[in-house]
């Protein structure tokens, strides 16, 4: 019976769990680290295009009083924008259509559809299905972005700029702007350009006449021009 007593004795008593703090409904939980990296960030899906909250913020109650709307569903608003790149060189060699769509998503961020022909049309050798162009559509924060570069960064640097021609809308309140140079972002490398293309951009509008789209282009920043300049 002593021998028993004596190795019961021997072994080390058991020590009580840590207890570990408890976090308060206010406390942020942060995820655990796996393999030795640290915790993934979460993405803040506060942050918007600038313009775009400045049209929410400044420039549709100003719309709606000047137009005289009092429902702010009907405030015009863009819808998205459309930048197609026309390559016609392509029907003869396809590789010149690489450059282009390279170009088009340095531009615009996003990466390019490439364009085909719908029909054949022989006088200017051109077969259906063969591509021709490349287009992009843009649509929430990158469409305000490019915007915002559009109108503040490229524009400006058009040689000899008089303003935009406010006779390009459709009558629906959508407006399109033609480009001969894709030079004027500075986006694009001038030592990688080979020769210069041309883009016609279109910005399609919620707006039902014309007067309610040009008030909307006018208000985020077109530079519209003059009804008595040439």
């Amino acid at each position: 019976m002593a021998a028993k007593e004596v190795t019961k004795a021997k072994q080390p008593a058991k020590q009580p769990a840590k207890q570990q703090p408890k976090k308060g409904k206010g406390d942020v939980s942060e995820a655990p680290e796996q393999a030795g990296k640290p915790a993934r960030p979460k993405a803040n899906n506060a942050a918007s295009a600038r313009l775009r909250k400045k049209y929410y913020e400044e420039l549709r109650p100003a719309l709606m009083k000047e137009l005289g709307l009092t429902n702010p569903m009907a405030a015009p608003r863009l819808e998205k924008v459309v930048v197609n790149m026309g390559v016609g060189e392509a029907t003869q060699n396809a590789k010149i259509l690489d450059p282009a769509v390279a170009e088009l998503a340095q531009i615009t961020g996003q990466k390019p559809v490439v364009t085909r022909a719908k029909k054949s049309i022989a006088a200017f050798k051109v077969r259906e299905g063969m591509p021709i162009g490349c287009m992009v559509t843009l649509r929430g924060d990158r469409m305000y972005e490019f915007l915002d570069r559009l109108l503040n960064v490229a524009l400006p640097r058009v040689r000899d700029f008089r303003g935009v021609p406010s006779r390009s809308f459709d009558g629906r309140g959508n407006f399109t702007l033609g480009l001969r140079d894709q030079l004027i972002f500075p986006e694009i490398d001038y030592s990688k350009v080979d020769h210069q293309k041309g883009m016609n951009i279109t910005i399609v509008t919620t707006a039902t006449s014309d007067e309610h789209g040009h008030a909307l282009l006018k208000a985020i920043g077109m530079p519209f021009r003059a009804p008595n300049a040439t």
